[in-house]
């Protein structure tokens, strides 16, 4: 039986009264709070730690649209915006594998600075969600932690990016998730510096790697539709190889492999994606384990990776993220739940909010969008059942294992947060909670915001 102890009742303050709250700033929170101050409603942006941009700043996946080649139709709107900017602002450079560009993790916490300020969007950091105000089934704000103690905030209508449906979670709202075993890994994003570029990437064209070598001699299975596996790939798996040979890894250390980001000219080579772990990311003993465990073993790489692969021989750990890669953990149970059909055969909805390109990654299923495909993201998918005055955005949205595998990816993340902020606007302004809005009035002005939803 656990042991209990009681907590004494007491007042909390209101520090802040909005329109729309949104609670969490990762891809999906970020261009939701955007979406919705540019409409000119009062917006409130509630991020934990010290920084916006989750994923991209907080966890350092600079590979935004990594899987964009000529023949892909792309979303449109603020996901695109976010690469743009970063790119005027030298937030930016060429990604290996596709005609992207990967947005420098550092840089681009000013550039998001600069979008919240500019948009008009309150920005309040530092603040930790612990609790939804509820009055029955709708939720009337959330209380927060912080230095200050625990603070109220009011508003009139709730966004949930925090990435694990911990808002929708706690105010009752059925959620899923998958057992730990059968979840996709979590992953220590880390970068190097002092690397030779001109030798890094001569030996990278003088052994190129494909996906295809992602399932060779590997921990991984990983299917493709074929006409991924001849396409190159920035993926590094024999300098471990070797390591492991000679006994600089240990046996029980199969699971480091995988890819890099870019090499600067300065030597930086960013976005190392080499680091996986299995565990639950809404349990904070996992957590701790796997951050503790997931710099050791990014050690372990770095010592690999001098060894074996040339150009890395006076190279050394630049900086770790500042916290672990989560891909899946809990995920809504929707007005409507997308399946595999509707990301693999191009599903169309009346509801659409925003396109995303056929680009599947998990779950042992690798697409890359080279023939045009796409599908919708449904405004539907993003209503939890039994809670009012709540959308939930951003990586879990309802769906099934391979819908998630899609619509996990940050473009599709900054889709479907573009909507849930537009969708948040609308019904402010026209006195509707989120199950009533006009939907019609919802996409002429994701339409307005340059954002394509058919």
């Amino acid at each position: 039986m656990t042991r209990t102890v009681s907590e004494r009742a007491r007042e909390i303050a209101v520090i802040h009264e909005t329109d729309v709250l949104v609670i969490g700033s990762g891809p999906g929170g970020l261009a939701a709070a955007l979406a919705s101050a540019r409409t000119g409603v009062k917006t409130t942006l509630v991020e934990r730690y010290g920084c916006f941009g989750g994923n991209i700043t907080q966890v350092g996946v600079e590979g935004f649209a990594w899987y964009r080649h000529p023949a892909t139709i792309d979303s449109e709107g603020i996901g695109r915006e976010f690469e743009d900017r970063a790119k005027a602002m030298g937030a930016a450079l060429p990604e290996p594998q596709s005609i992207s560009h990967a947005l420098d993790a550092e840089a681009f916490k000013y550039v998001a600075d600069c979008l919240v300020e500019e948009a008009g969007v309150i920005p309040m950091l530092h603040r930790m969600f612990v609790a939804p105000i509820m009055e029955g089934d709708t939720i009337r704000g959330v209380i927060v932690e912080s230095k200050a103690g625990r603070e109220a905030i009011l508003a009139k209508l709730v966004v949930d990016a925090s990435g694990d449906a911990d808002v929708a979670h706690r105010a009752g709202a059925p959620t899923q998730m998958h057992p730990k075993a059968e979840m996709m890994s979590a992953s220590v994003m880390f970068s190097m510096c002092g690397v030779d570029k001109g030798k890094f990437i001569a030996a990278v064209k003088a052994d190129p790697q494909t996906y295809a070598d992602w399932a060779k001699d590997g921990e991984w299975s990983v299917e493709t539709s074929d006409k991924e596996d001849a396409m190159f790939s920035p993926f590094l798996r024999k300098p471990f190889e070797q390591a492991h040979k000679a006994g600089l890894l240990p046996d029980n250390l199969a699971t480091i492999a995988g890819t890099w980001g870019t090499v600067s000219d300065q030597g930086d080579l960013t976005y190392l994606n080499m680091v996986h772990m299995t565990l639950d990311g809404t349990d904070p003993d996992d957590l701790t384990h796997g951050e503790i465990e997931g710099r050791r073993q990014a050690m372990q790489a770095i010592a690999a990776l001098r060894r074996f692969q040339p150009g890395c021989e006076q190279a050394k750990l630049r900086n770790f993220g500042m916290t672990l890669g989560i891909r899946d953990t809990r995920k809504i149970d929707a007005a409507y739940n997308m399946t595999a059909n509707d990301v693999r055969e191009q599903g169309r909805f009346e509801d659409s909010i925003g396109i995303f390109p056929e680009f599947i990654d998990g779950y042992g299923l690798l697409i890359i969008p080279t023939t045009g495909r796409y599908f919708q993201v449904p405004y539907r998918s993003m209503l939890p059942k039994g809670v009012k005055n709540l959308i939930v955005t951003g990586r879990t949205i309802g769906g099934d294992k391979i819908s998630h595998a899609a619509v996990r990816n940050m473009m599709c993340c900054a889709v479907a947060g573009q909507g849930a902020g537009t969708a948040a606007a609308v019904a402010v302004k026209t006195g509707r909670d989120f199950g009533g809005v006009d939907v019609s009035s919802v996409q002429a002005e994701l339409r307005r915001q340059g954002a394509r939803i058919d």
